[in-house]
């Protein structure tokens, strides 16, 4: 009776013993997240993004029942904060929020980069950002075909104002002279705002602008509105159409920023830190002040962020290198 005693005694320990492992997994995953998650912005306090990730923070905080720790680290076009999180350790403590152009538009104008887009793994994409062309209102060119009109009996005479090189404004100024087959000469500002005034005060007759410095003269009828930059039509310029609308077939341009890991980061705590914060996206409340700022709510998956990571850096890339485009 001893033997059989001490024999399903070991049995049952054995039995203990692999049911114990193969819960330890479970519970690994469902400790994180254990500690504050630092969140790298690569703007400046009060910009586009850090708004937008501390619109998301009660909702993102909530559902992961952890706190988030914003950290603004700006400059190189988004490459210095960028370098940071691929530089980090990949457990899901240190995330970054990506600008569209330190992924896809600053390793083709810079020979040499801190940092290799590839060392980054995407969560998910968090905000478009669309643009508008618009002209002065003496301008004769309400639409797409006027404009093309009046550039080509002016063949290089017209300019179009802009943010600065480089930037996703330039890109889709340059983006729009190549598809309408015109020569216009591409003005570069340091930003939206002396773009904004000198194309309101005529001194440049056309411009790329963002919508919140924009909407209300458009509305006022103070500038016209050529086109927007997206793929639709957007909730707060609802008569003004695409650029593809208004022609120029397949024409999107867009600025953007996602939310990045450093690569390695496990696949269950990516697809956690998804679900956390395209529940955020989704939130009503949350989606309105992201309006607010000119912006689009845009949460998808990673796969599908990535995907679209790929497809604008090779478009920027074929553009860069056919307009001749250089860093600043």
């Amino acid at each position: 009776m001893n033997v059989i005693h001490v024999a399903r005694r070991r049995i049952l320990a054995v039995l203990s013993g692999a049911a114990l492992a193969a819960l330890l997994p479970q519970a690994a995953d469902a400790a994180y997240p254990e500690q504050l998650i630092k969140i790298i912005v690569t703007f400046p306090p009060g910009g586009s993004a850090d708004t937008v990730i501390r619109a998301l923070e009660p909702v993102v905080t909530a559902e992961l029942k952890q706190n988030l720790v914003i950290e603004n680290r700006a400059g190189a076009g988004g490459n210095i904060g960028m370098a940071a999180v691929a530089q980090a350790k990949p457990d899901g403590y240190t995330l970054g929020v990506a600008p569209a152009g330190a992924l896809t538009v600053n390793p083709h104008l810079n020979s040499s980069m801190p940092f290799d887009p590839k060392d980054l793994v995407p969560i998910t994409l968090l905000a478009e950002i669309p643009f508008v062309l618009v002209s002065s209102a003496s301008v004769p060119a309400h639409n797409v075909a006027q404009t093309i009109a009046l550039a080509k009996a002016k063949p290089g005479a017209l300019s179009i104002g802009h943010g600065g090189n480089s930037t996703a404004m330039h890109l889709t100024a340059a983006l729009f002279t190549q598809k309408a087959g015109i020569d216009m000469e591409l003005i570069p500002y340091r930003g939206t705002a002396p773009a904004t005034v000198d194309v309101l005060a005529g001194h440049v007759p056309f411009a790329v602008l963002d919508i919140p410095s924009s909407r209300q003269l458009i509305l006022e009828g103070k500038l016209n509105a050529i086109g927007v930059s997206s793929g639709r039509r957007l909730d707060s310029l609802t008569n003004v159409p695409t650029l593809a609308e208004g022609g120029l077939a397949g024409f999107e341009s867009i600025g953007w920023f996602g939310l990045v890991a450093p690569a390695g980061t496990p696949a269950d705590i990516v697809g956690r830190l998804n679900q956390a914060f395209t529940k955020a996206l989704k939130d009503p409340d949350v989606a309105e002040k992201i309006k607010t700022l000119g912006a689009e709510p845009a949460p998808n998956s990673p796969d599908e962020f990535g995907r679209f990571i790929q497809s604008e850096s090779t478009k920027w890339g074929k553009l860069i290198s056919e307009a001749g485009i250089k860093a600043n």
